[in-house]
């Protein structure tokens, strides 16, 4: 069932996303890949939770740099997206900690660029990939306790 997502709301989370990517790979700080994978495993787990949406929903908002784009659409596959995006962020976590640079931040590169790929394309890697699972049968529908 589709229920009113603010689109914007999920580009600035990208657009955010990306940036710290960058910075920790520019940087060399895998301590902010490991901040990454929490920040967006608590925001797949309760939106409630996603310090980018509060820093939307406090600075972006109010200070008039961004509108919300509402529009009527699942939020099952964005959620999906980014608990992906969680868990290879994870991964590129311990593969740095445990010595495997090169793999680390590919993975961590990997998320910036699927990120980016759907802010300057429209195209959700994660949501795409939601959608072929759950028409494979691997994923179903969940009842609606939005």
């Amino acid at each position: 069932m589709a229920v009113k997502v603010d689109h914007n709301a999920i580009k600035f989370n990208q657009v955010s996303l990306t940036v710290v990517a960058v910075v920790a790979v520019l940087a060399n700080q895998s301590w902010l890949v490991a901040a990454l994978a929490l920040i967006l495993a608590a925001s797949t787990a309760r939106s409630q939770w996603s310090l980018f949406r509060v820093l939307y929903q406090r600075v972006a908002l109010p200070q008039g740099l961004l509108r919300p784009h509402l529009v009527e659409d699942d939020p099952a596959p964005h959620r999906f997206a980014q608990g992906v995006g969680a868990a290879f962020l994870a991964l590129s976590w311990i593969a740095l900690v445990a010595g495997a640079p090169v793999l680390g931040w590919t993975l961590d590169l990997l998320v910036a660029v699927l990120a980016m790929a759907n802010v300057l394309f429209n195209f959700c890697a994660g949501c795409f990939a939601y959608y072929q699972l759950r028409r494979a049968g691997l994923i179903r529908r969940a009842a609606q306790a939005e």
